[in-house]
C-alpha cells in the first residue's frame, strides 16, 4: 500500500532541507557580512518572509508525516479517497516553497494560496475518514 508511504517520506526529506534552511538563516544573523542589517530588518521584508517559510515548512513536513501514519489506519476508507487526501498534503508543501519562491526568486503568491488551501482540505479531508474509518489497532 502506497497511501501515507510518500507522505512520511516527503514529510522527513522536506523537514530534512528547512532544517538546513534553518542553519542558512543563522549564518545570515550571525556570520554573514551585512548581519546588522539582516538583524535590523527582523520583522519585515525578506527577514520575516524567511522566518515564515522556515516555520511553515517544519510545520507542514510535520502534518504530512502525521497525515502518513493516519491514512496508513483508514484501510476501510478505500485507496481513491485516501489518495486524494495524500495528495493534497502533497500539494500543500508548495507553500512554504511558495514563500521562498517570492522571496528569492520574485514569484507570485499564489502557489503560498494553492497551498494552504491544498493542506487545509487535506487535514479535513483525513478528519472526517479518521471520524468514520478509524480501524482498531490488530493485537
Amino acid at each position: 500500500m502506497k497511501t501515507g508511504r510518500y507522505n512520511v517520506g516527503a514529510g522527513l526529506l522536506v523537514m530534512a532541507g528547512f532544517m538546513l534552511y534553518g542553519f542558512f538563516l543563522i549564518y545570515l544573523r550571525d556570520f554573514a557580512p551585512d548581519k546588522a542589517a539582516w538583524i535590523a530588518s527582523y520583522s519585515e521584508g525578506k527577514h520575516f518572509e524567511s522566518r515564515l517559510a522556515h516555520v511553515h515548512g517544519a510545520l507542514f513536513s510535520f502534518l504530512n508525516l502525521g497525515l502518513g501514519f493516519v491514512l496508513v489506519r483508514l484501510e476501510q476508507a478505500g485507496d481513491r479517497v485516501r489518495t486524494v487526501a495524500g495528495t493534497l498534503g502533497l500539494v500543500g508543501l508548495m507553500m512554504p516553497a511558495g514563500i521562498l519562491g517570492e522571496v528569492y526568486l520574485g514569484l507570485s503568491p499564489i502557489f503560498v494560496l494553492l497551498g494552504a488551501v491544498a493542506m487545509t482540505a487535506s487535514v479535513a479531508l483525513t478528519g472526517v475518514l479518521s471520524l468514520k474509518h478509524w480501524a482498531p489497532v490488530a493485537r
